[in-house]
Formats: structure tokens, sequence, C-alpha cells
């Protein structure tokens, strides 16, 4: 099938709060195509809107409210960072396990496109820690019986978080020099505005394409 689009689209969207998922929440709102966004949130948001309905939940225990997941599309966004989780096993929990077992649900509830930001360097068979856990996502996510599996490999994602990281922080910093020699077979590993990978992120929510696809961004 082509990559038309589909309007009138319901969207489900995890991880709202983040820089890419803040920024994807908004250019839904904004999109006249998307007809409902449905946000899974562990805390309330700021935004009202008349199309988004925003549901509050655990997802240590996701399975029993598996009831509110009703998309065409879902968009994964959720993420931590080794700081944040505390443990190399809380950071797989959040990156690996609630990922999987949010594609688990929308493929059992019947929905058709399922698009996650993943990482560039993602990769099941990596010695890197983060690459094999982004990677093993991604692979258990494509075995799973949806339409279309989009997987987003950004690099280093810029734009204002709301909390600090200074890891993150100094490597933005290094940012124009960084892409100075980030071309050719390195082009994946230029940094990207999280605007652009939101962008992509409802760009294939209204795709009506088929199969696994994975995303770079070298621009």
């Amino acid at each position: 099938m082509s990559g038309q689009r589909q309007s009138s689209i319901r969207v489900l969207l995890a991880g709202a709060t983040g820089l890419v998922g803040s920024r994807c929440l908004a250019q839904l709102l904004a999109d006249a195509d998307i007809s409902q966004v449905v946000a899974l949130s562990r805390r309330p948001l700021e935004q009202r809107h008349p199309k988004l309905s925003v549901r509050i939940v655990d997802f240590e225990h996701l399975r029993e409210q598996a009831g509110v997941i009703e998309a065409d599309a879902a968009l994964c966004c959720l993420g931590t960072t080794y700081r944040a989780s505390g443990s190399p096993e809380a950071f797989a929990k959040v990156d690996h396990i609630y990922v999987v077992e949010l594609a688990k649900l929308a493929a059992a509830r019947g929905v058709s496109r399922f698009v996650l930001v993943s990482a560039v360097g993602a990769d099941a068979s990596s010695p890197v820690f983060y690459n094999r856990l982004k990677g093993r996502a991604e692979t258990e996510i494509s075995d799973l019986p949806f339409e279309a599996v989009h997987l987003l490999r950004p690099s280093l994602l810029l734009g204002e978080r709301p909390e600090p990281r200074p890891i993150e922080d100094w490597s933005k910093q290094l940012a124009p020099f960084w892409s100075l020699f980030a071309w050719g077979p390195f082009s994946a590993y230029r940094p990207v505005q999280a605007e652009a990978v939101a962008a992509k992120m409802v760009e294939l929510a209204k795709s009506r394409s088929e199969g696994i696809h994975v995303h770079y961004f070298k621009t």
C-alpha cells in the first residue's frame, strides 16, 4: 500500500511530558487530520483541548488499564535516563519493559500503526547496554501484528527540557562542532531538533504505509 495519508485519525500518545512527546502533543492538537488524542500519563497535563483526553495510568500495571487504548496509531515517546532512574534495572523497565508492554497491548486492542522514538545505534546484539536495550525493544515490537511499525532513530536531541540533564547539556554545547564531522556514514549521528522528530511522528501517524520502517535524521 502507498504511503497516502488518512484523515480523522485517533492517536494514542505515551510520554507526552518529555522533550519529544510534549512537542508531539502540541503538533497533534494543531493538526486538522487528527480527530482525537489520548495521552497516557503518570500525572495530569497542563494542556486543555477539545480533542485531548488525558488518562492517568500506572505503567507498572498498564495491562489492568488496557481499556484506555483505543486508537488508529500509537506514538511512544517513553524514556528516561540513568541519572533519573537510579539503576540499570529501573532504566530498562521504562525504556524496554514499559515500551514493549504498551506495544503488545496496542496490538491486541487493534491499533494498526506503532511509532517509536528509539535511538541511533539501537542494536539488540550491541555490547553497549543502552543500544542493546533499545534494539531489543525494537525487535520485540517489530514481531507484533501491526500493519506498520516505524522506528525513529535520532541522535542527540536538541531542545529545552523542563529538567536539567548535565551530560546532554554539555553535549549540546558541542553540537555545532560535532555536526561539522558528522557526514557520509556518520550523518545519522548529527544532532536533531526535537521538533523535527515530533513532526516526523505526526506524519507517520497519518501514513498508510505498511511494514517495518527505520527512520534516521541526517539533515
